[in-house]
């Protein structure tokens, strides 16, 4: 059952920070996008990877690590860098959950990577912990219909920030 969140939700979420992280965008010669199933979701929970910066590691370096890790290859160069930190709230429910509830949220910086690699260099069980069950290849403007509803308007900003480099 949701609820709606009410004004001590709201008070709580504004005072809590939010969980610095990184997103990417990997574009195929195509100019098609990855999006990948979420293993922790049931349903068809569909996002780009991401994840969050490790201490002592930069946004660029996280970003080639969470490839890495959540899609199994490291065959990508950076095209471009979000000029800002992105953020999104997560839903009361959610984060009361999400990172033992200690973050409102994720503020993340976006990085364009082009897949350099096959399908076949796509490996989703690499590594122990599958972020992904599925994954597949999707036209950027319909992005924001795969992803959850509290992400849309992120996931719209990205697509707006690296328009220039999907025609």
């Amino acid at each position: 059952m949701t609820r709606k969140p009410t004004d001590t939700d709201t008070a709580v979420a504004e005072g809590q920070p939010y969980r610095k992280g990184v997103g990417i965008m990997l574009v195929n010669d195509r100019n098609l996008v990855f999006v990948g199933r979420r293993a922790d979701t049931p349903g068809e929970a569909w996002q780009m990877p991401q994840g969050g910066i490790d201490r002592g590691e930069t946004p660029r370096e996280a970003a080639l690590r969470e490839l890495e890790e959540e899609v199994g290859t490291d065959k990508a160069e950076i095209l471009a860098e979000s000029q800002d930190w992105l953020a999104y709230d997560l839903p009361p429910a959610v984060r009361a959950e999400a990172w033992g509830g200690r973050y409102r949220g994720q503020k993340q910086k976006w990085f364009l990577c082009r897949f350099l690699g096959t399908d076949a260099d796509i490996d989703l069980e690499r590594h122990h912990d599958r972020e992904f069950t599925a994954w597949r290849w999707v036209e950027p403007t319909s992005l924001p219909r795969f992803i959850v509803a509290f992400k849309r308007e992120l996931y719209e900003a990205v697509l707006r920030e690296f328009s220039t480099y999907l025609h």
